[in-house]
């Protein structure tokens, strides 16, 4: 390969990668905010219309909520060891090439089956003392506690949507239209070698 091809291929390759850790710093982010904002959606006296008892509700009487909580967690924790192999994978790419692709599988999972969970919930609401569903965002006083856990869902997806950008980028083309064996900027190859203009760039005939 000609020297200012190599030059602009490298070029080509660090905005790749700047834009993929910058990616991967931004699922963090969202992961760690959405697990918070949902953790702390609690403690929330439900004041029925009717007259009826009052009833405390957090976001742990919600199966899919609580899930949604573990899996961003789980999720940001799994980017952090992520973004620490991106980093480092130029001195030693072992570790990297081993563990980034089972932590960009499992990373996007979780994530997207948490957000899918969370909004599959529906309307919230509980079975009161009567034995009827009261749903917990048309009763009094419990507008804070609704805002907060439909907001952390909607970070929790927009997580999702940087995870999947991130993967595009890593995965995007950076030679000759075509991905490099490795997959994505990260990868080394042989191209180089096997190329006419490595041998006769420079040569004079």
């Amino acid at each position: 390969m000609c020297e200012g091809e190599k030059k602009k291929e490298s070029s080509y390759k660090g905005t790749l990668y700047g834009v993929n850790l910058a990616l991967r710093i931004v699922v963090l982010g969202l992961a760690v905010a959405a697990a918070a904002l949902m953790a702390t959606a609690s403690q929330c006296t439900i004041f029925l219309y009717y007259g009826g008892p009052l009833h405390t509700i957090s976001y742990k009487d919600f199966g899919p909520f609580v899930y949604l909580v573990v899996a961003s967690s789980i999720g940001a924790f799994m980017e952090a060891i992520a973004i620490f192999l991106t980093i480092c994978k130029k001195k030693d790419g072992t570790a990297a090439k081993v563990l980034l692709p089972l932590l960009d599988a499992a990373v996007p999972a979780l994530l997207y089956s948490a957000t899918a969970a969370a909004f599959a919930t529906g309307e919230m609401s509980y079975c009161a003392v009567n034995g009827k569903r009261v749903g917990v965002c048309t009763t009094a006083a419990s507008g804070n506690f609704c805002n907060q856990v439909h907001i952390a869902m909607y970070v929790s997806l927009a997580a999702g949507v940087a995870v999947l950008f991130a993967e595009i980028v890593k995965n995007w083309p950076t030679s000759g239209g075509k991905k490099e064996g490795g997959g994505g900027y990260g990868s080394d190859s042989d191209s180089d070698k096997s190329s006419p203009c490595h041998h006769g760039c420079h040569s004079k005939h």
